[in-house]
């Protein structure tokens, strides 16, 4: 059913539980887990199997990121022609972003970039990266000067991941927004009626008509056109998004004003104006002909007190943070991380952790590097062999060599960096 605060995805027969899963909230019905599987049903999207792993590999020749092997990016849209493309000698480009609303970054932030930083460093490929610092200033009611301000500020942090200048464009829509970007905003802003975008995001007449007219702004940047400074005489370039799975809704709209892609099994999710979206869909693709981008998606990163919590900035125990000192970092994974652990010693050794529930593990999972480290610590504590104690103690090490690295690189980038960064220039480079 669709509710006013996004797509309500049915699970099993009966509505027996239900998945909410929009751009701003993912979350199951009393606290079930996301069933990834059924999420990649209904979407129509792709597992990222082992085949596409080894492909990448052959074809990047390095070994996969930690997060494709373990599954961290576990679904794709087209990525299967994106190495079609590459295999044939030809290029794409990444499109990734963020929304500056806070001061600081916390881990789920840097996932997406850590991982566009690996395929922008393996495919040796160009990267536009959006700051939407107006979406953020209608959307929490920042003012357009705190809006800005954020956006460098999340930039430099951004630019601490390692993103290389000659092929990395970094823009604030406040600053970029105008030209033929603006006219492809103009193009997508023809396809979507007021009702589509309301059945589509949930819209209440009570929000602002900033709020209804977005969506283009996001969309947009997934053409090559928009960026004519770059791309020029290039409008078939494909592109790539990694994204993460609460933004596979927004996903969907991309593609569905881009390309006459089969949505019957997204629309079973019983979204209202189907028919006339999915017409509309296959009326406006071919005027617009636009190629569709490719996405590669992550699994939903999870707040400190386990699946079912939220990582909320007025929550500041709920996620670590770029800044946490390290014994911010020791404090939050002892007092709030949720174990599997059981409830006695006794007990623990008898029937070991739930590994399922347990975040220092899930933690663990996307930061520690070595593999074979990881399966032992899992297989031990799984048994029992080894306490919740030992396993937060390894995990509090990885993150805080982790954002102690992250904050020693954030400390060298400089305001001019930045502008290097934002300036609108040639990239001459930027597929050698």
């Amino acid at each position: 059913m669709q509710g006013g605060d996004g797509v309500v995805i049915g699970l099993g027969g009966g509505g027996e539980e239900e998945q909410v899963v929009n751009p701003w909230e993912v979350s199951a019905k009393d606290g079930g887990k996301i069933d990834y599987d059924k999420l990649i049903e209904k979407f129509g999207c792709q597992r990222l199997d082992d085949s596409l792993i080894r492909r990448v590999e052959r074809l990047t020749s390095r070994t996969a990121h930690v997060f494709l092997r373990r599954g961290v990016f576990f679904a794709h849209r087209d990525f299967n022609e994106i190495l079609d493309v590459y295999e044939k000698g030809e290029k794409f480009y990444l499109y990734t972003g963020r929304g500056p609303s806070s001061e600081a970054l916390h881990l789920g932030h840097l996932i997406p970039f850590m991982f566009t930083k690996y395929l922008q460093d393996a495919f040796k490929v160009p990267l536009v990266i959006q700051l939407t610092d107006d979406e953020k200033c209608m959307w929490k009611n920042l003012s357009v000067e705190e809006s800005q301000r954020l956006a460098r500020e999340n930039a430099k942090d951004i630019i601490a991941c390692g993103f290389d200048v000659t092929r990395t464009f970094i823009f604030s829509d406040f600053d970029y927004v105008g030209g033929a970007f603006y006219k492809n905003m103009v193009k997508v802003a023809k396809c979507v009626t007021f009702n589509k975008v309301v059945g589509i995001f949930g819209f209440t007449p009570e929000d602002h008509i900033g709020k209804i007219s977005f969506p283009p702004v996001q969309a947009v940047p997934s053409f090559p056109s928009s960026f004519p400074h770059l791309f020029a005489g290039k409008d078939n370039l494909r592109c790539l998004i990694p994204c993460a799975i609460d933004q596979l809704v927004l996903g969907f709209i991309i593609k569905a004003v881009s390309t006459f892609v089969q949505l019957e099994r997204f629309w079973n999710i019983n979204l209202p104006l189907k028919d006339p979206y999915f017409r509309m869909t296959r009326d406006v693709a071919p005027r617009l002909g636009y190629q569709k981008p490719a996405l590669i998606e992550s699994s939903f990163f999870p707040a400190l007190q386990g699946e079912n919590g939220k990582m909320s900035a007025s929550d500041p125990n709920s996620a670590i943070y770029v800044t946490d000192t390290a014994k911010d970092i020791k404090t939050k994974i002892n007092k709030y991380a949720f174990s599997g652990g059981q409830d006695s010693i006794e007990n623990h050794r008898k029937y070991g952790a739930n590994l399922e529930v347990d975040i220092p593990i899930k933690y663990l999972g996307f930061f520690l590097e070595d593999d074979d480290e990881l399966e032992h610590i899992r297989k031990e504590y799984g048994s029992g062999q080894m306490l919740t104690g030992e396993v937060k103690k390894r995990l509090i090490e990885v993150l805080t060599e982790l954002v102690e690295r992250h904050r020693k690189a954030r400390a060298a980038v400089t305001d001019e960096m930045v502008d290097a960064f934002m300036a609108v220039r040639p990239l001459p480079y930027m597929f050698a």
